[in-house]
């Protein structure tokens, strides 16, 4: 596992979670910043600028890191256009930049024009969907949650609680966000499979903080509470073993 910078402090949340999410598919892969330069024609230098949250990741790099180390490209991509509206406006000097001399001063105006017409589609979008109020649902299922065999990309929203609905199907308990019975998951991890965990642990009497799937101290020390009560290794890190007590 690569041993990263802890990123600056003044990193905005919704920055620092494509970041986390970059660095996480990055190790995964197995490959060195020079395997991944020469991947995906992004420089050596400006993917360590853009893993240490000094410079934001064009679309087209997070784009190809996704194909190239196996991820999933639309949630990176929904990140990213999350990300890019926290980002300060004034791009500073030395941005990535490709392989072979080829510029993104081009490009990067380019990325802007087509970042703000995805602004445009996102709030004719938003505004049909309050219109139509899909979340809204006769059977009650929860919005935005993963539907059927296709989950729905995660997207973190700081502050936003989710509702926490578990039940016994199948012989095991769940929350109807994530069936995982394996997915490992610390400080900092993200996803519909941390929002299962969390409702879980609150199901079973271990207050987690909000329900928002992302794992901080809180739910970390929830976790850590609810393995000691199991007999389990208190590390707060939920894996198979903690699944299995989670579900029952």
């Amino acid at each position: 596992m690569s041993r990263w910078k802890e990123l600056p402090a003044s990193l905005d949340d919704r920055v620092r979670q494509l970041v986390v999410q970059l660095r996480k598919l990055k190790d995964r892969s197995g490959l060195s910043l020079a395997a991944l330069a020469a991947k995906t024609s992004y420089s050596r230098s400006s993917w360590e600028r853009c893993l240490n949250g000094k410079q934001l990741p064009p679309r087209d790099a997070v784009e190809r890191l996704a194909q190239v180390c196996g991820g999933d490209v639309t949630r990176l991509l929904v990140l990213h256009e999350v990300a890019a509206e926290a980002w300060p406006a004034e791009e500073p000097d030395g941005a990535p930049e490709p392989e072979g001399g080829r510029g993104l001063r081009r490009g990067s105006r380019r990325t802007r024009l087509v970042v703000g017409a995805v602004f445009v589609l996102v709030v004719a979008l938003a505004v049909g969907l309050l219109v139509a109020r899909p979340w809204q649902h006769d059977d009650g299922a929860k919005a935005g949650a993963p539907q059927g065999n296709t989950p729905a990309p995660f997207v973190f929203v700081l502050g936003r609680s989710r509702p926490c609905d578990v039940a016994r199907k199948g012989g095991e308990l769940r929350a109807g966000y994530s069936a995982t019975r394996t997915v490992l998951m610390d400080l900092k991890s993200t996803g519909w499979e941390v929002l299962e965990a969390q409702c879980l642990l609150r199901y079973h009497g271990f207050d987690p903080g909000i329900t928002d799937g992302s794992y901080g101290e809180k739910s970390k020390d929830a976790a850590k509470r609810f393995q000691k009560d199991r007999g389990l290794v208190v590390d707060g890190i939920v894996g198979p073993d903690t699944w299995q007590e989670l579900r029952r």
